[in-house]
């Protein structure tokens, strides 16, 4: 498949290297690169969102989540993913409330970030590890899913076991051996009872209550 991506992020140098990353590993068709969000936002208008738009946390004209949100109202048809040298667990969780499908740390290896990336491109959403960890421990003595527990049946906590590894539908289906459209009813429900509207925004909410 032919991938398009838009790079924004204010250093050259960063920019050059995931240019490179994204054509030698993800085959990439075309990379266009923005220092900027006003100058990312002027391409994407310009010449469309493509697949995949990568941008970085704090950059000239970046207002964290209130851009994100922004970038995915106005350009759904792209995955939107945060990579950034910032890892505080507020910002990780600011991005995905805003709906972002991952948040990506400069601090991983090319070979996990190209891996982190190709699975966004497949439907994942990618939470970093320190986040991962955390939730796993939680959801192993039960207190993760103290918020909003009572609204959801065994099989959907089941299914947000799962999306909280940020495993995409056709992955959850095939975990619990249920068909793709069944996953597909309990995450909408889970939505409704969480109160969000995407997966990345439910993952972020039951980070919190963690």
């Amino acid at each position: 498949m032919a991938i398009r991506v838009l790079i924004a992020d204010d250093h050259e140098l960063f920019r050059s290297g995931m240019k490179q990353l994204l054509v030698d590993v993800l085959h990439a068709e075309e990379v266009r690169e923005a220092e900027s969000m006003d100058r990312a936002l002027e391409i994407l208008t310009n010449e469309g969102a493509g697949d995949l738009v990568l941008v970085d946390w704090r950059m000239p004209g970046m207002s964290g989540a209130e851009s994100l949100a922004a970038l995915r109202d106005g350009f759904p048809e792209a995955k939107v993913a945060v990579i950034s040298a910032w890892e505080e667990r507020s910002d990780i969780l600011a991005a995905l409330g805003a709906g972002v499908h991952g948040y990506i740390p400069k601090s991983m290896s090319s070979t996990q970030i190209a891996a982190a990336l190709q699975g966004i491109l497949d439907g994942r959403i990618f939470v970093p590890p320190a986040i991962g960890k955390r939730e796993s421990a939680t959801n192993e003595s039960g207190n993760a899913f103290k918020l909003d527990q009572d609204k959801l049946t065994l099989r959907q906590r089941d299914v947000l076991q799962e999306l909280l590894k940020g495993q995409a539908s056709k992955e959850i289906a095939r975990s619990l051996d249920i068909a793709e459209g069944t996953v597909k009813i309990h995450l909408a429900a889970i939505y409704r009872a969480l109160g969000v509207r995407t997966r990345a925004e439910a993952i972020a909410k039951m980070s919190r209550s963690g």
